[in-house]
């Protein structure tokens, strides 16, 4: 503890200067520079306010990118990507105003101004499994991001609506587009490929169903340089899975590559024996046939409705049967109905098909007349009179399947067909099998009508006489019968005796035949000599005395 005099430990100590020292003079810097403490502030100022004009020179413009849900993104995060190359970032993610979407602000870059146009697709990429195979599995580690696919118009724009699956196709991708409108769309889906001799030349990019709900509308992409092999005659069929069909001819098994066994397919080719000829435009319109026979068939024209009335079962015929003049398809039947006819109290089963007259114009050069005109419907009057007639026929008879065939039938009962009535009504025929089981229907009316039980009755009684017949036989003429038989064999007994070898009989008769030998050996030697001397008859014998 210090005292009172001892000076504070804190205060300066100052020692009376000596008579030789003069006191010091201090002169006062001036300070005209700024203190280097300012200096880093105002460089670091400076770095900021350049880095800030850099930004604002650097940015791009901001779109918005309406997406159904905002899984895998994230604001300040997730990035834009064109060809793996950032062109910008998610900033904000906001919910629509109706809450059905999610709105995603995009920053893009000074060089990705370009992007922001009208015809510009954007999506998100993340891991998906689809008909082209796996794809985005490098988001696994990084993350999702957002695809671009930059479009080509020169309209800006600065809202889009986001595609929930990435395009089958991009823009910068060679080749052309193509329109297929078909009954159904099969088993395809988006990027499926497409095949052309069974090779893969394109995908799937699209698909809608008609406005009239009546077919369907398939976009396909076919790339450089398969696209010069699409011509104006290419035939287009879907080549989906396996075509395992079951019809009046037997199976049939078609498939067009084990891809198309899992994901469908759509196939191309010319008809057999054309070349490819011009080369389709880009977006022309083809038919999508169901499978590749029916896609080569030759053009049909307008078809013929018919419809005929068959008065028999109609098991094994389904839609989609053949109808055929002698071999030659014309047409297939498009349904199978039922009516009731309360005149005549019977059932009706009408059979309504589509012909194609022009299959049978072909195949003879094109001598019958046009369908439709006159001499046509002249034709038809004429061969109808003449035994024209549709019949259910067996196409198959380990299926049972059955087909309607058109020919003509000489004995056929008188018809006529009225050429103005929609849908035409061609007379039917029975076929043989029908027949037969008619006639065996008749058969077992007719033996239905025989007394059978009277029949059985009378062979009854006709049994009990010769039963009572027979017993007569056993007790009156047997007994007669075995005394005969027991006389005839006592004769036979004694002709047996008399024939033996050892019998008097047998020796007399030995005896009697020797002598009658030895005549007939002197008269043999009394011919010869007659014959060598007939003069003996009257001399007598040489040597002879007269």
């Amino acid at each position: 503890m210090n005292s009172p005099q001892d000076p504070t430990p804190d205060a300066p100590r100052h020692d009376p200067p000596g008579p030789d020292v003069p006191e010091p003079e201090i002169d006062a810097r001036r300070r005209w520079l700024p203190s280097l403490v300012w200096v880093i502030p105002l460089i670091a100022a400076l770095i900021g306010v350049a880095l800030v004009v850099q930004s604002i020179y650097e940015r791009g413009p901001t779109i918005t990118i309406s997406f159904s849900t905002a899984e895998g993104l994230e604001p300040g995060k997730t990035k834009v990507k064109y060809k793996d190359v950032d062109i910008g970032f998610v900033k904000t993610i906001k919910l629509a105003n109706n809450h059905s979407r999610v709105l995603v602000y995009v920053q893009l870059s000074k060089e990705a101004e370009d992007f922001a146009v009208k015809d510009s697709r954007f999506w998100v990429v993340r891991p998906r499994i689809g008909a082209s195979g796996v794809t985005g599995l490098s988001t696994l580690l990084s993350g999702s991001y957002i695809g671009v696919d930059g479009g080509r118009s020169t309209e800006t724009q600065t809202e889009f609506v986001g595609l929930e699956t990435p395009p089958a196709v991009t823009s910068d991708l060679k080749g052309r587009q193509f329109t297929l409108r078909g009954e159904s769309l099969g088993s395809i889906d988006i990027g499926s490929p497409v095949f052309y001799r069974r090779v893969q030349v394109g995908q799937v990019t699209g698909f809608s169903l008609d406005k009239d709900g009546t077919g369907v509308t398939v976009q396909v992409f076919v790339s450089a340089p398969f696209d010069q092999y699409v011509g104006t005659n290419s035939r287009w069929w879907h080549a989906s899975g396996v075509d395992l069909r079951l019809d009046s001819s037997g199976f049939k098994l078609n498939t067009q590559s084990l891809a198309t066994v899992i994901v469908g397919g759509l196939a191309f080719q010319s008809p057999p024996g054309q070349a490819v000829g011009v080369q389709a435009p880009n977006n022309m319109t083809f038919r999508l046939a169901d499978d590749e026979s029916d896609a080569m068939h030759e053009p049909d024209g307008e078809p013929v409705r018919v419809v005929m009335n068959f008065n028999q079962s109609l098991r094994g015929l389904s839609v989609g049967a053949q109808v055929d003049f002698r071999g030659i398809v014309l047409g297939q039947v498009t349904s199978i109905g039922v009516e009731y006819d309360p005149k005549a109290r019977n059932f009706t089963m009408p059979v309504t098909m589509n012909l194609y007259p022009d299959r049978l114009r072909r195949r003879t050069r094109e001598a019958l007349p046009a369908p439709g005109s006159k001499s046509s419907n002249e034709l038809l009057q004429a061969l109808v009179q003449h035994g024209l007639r549709g019949q259910l026929r067996t196409g198959n008879l380990i299926t049972g399947q059955l087909y309607i065939a058109l020919d003509m039938f000489p004995n056929a009962g008188k018809a006529s067909v009225d050429v103005a009535h929609e849908p035409l009504e061609l007379p039917t025929m029975p076929n043989s099998l029908d027949e037969l089981q008619l006639q065996i229907a008749d058969i077992a009316k007719k033996l239905d009508k025989v007394p059978f039980d009277q029949i059985g009755t009378n062979l009854n009684t006709a049994l009990t006489n010769a039963d009572k017949l027979f017993s007569k036989l056993d007790t009156e003429l047997l007994p007669q019968a075995r005394d005969t038989l027991a006389a005839a064999k006592q004769t036979f007994g004694s002709a047996q005796a008399t024939l033996q070898q050892d019998s008097p009989m047998q020796s007399d008769i030995h005896q009697a035949l020797q002598e009658l030998t030895r005549t007939l050996q002197s008269l043999n030697a009394l011919a010869d000599y007659l014959e060598r001397h007939p003069e003996s008859l009257v001399r007598g014998k040489s040597g002879d005395k007269p």
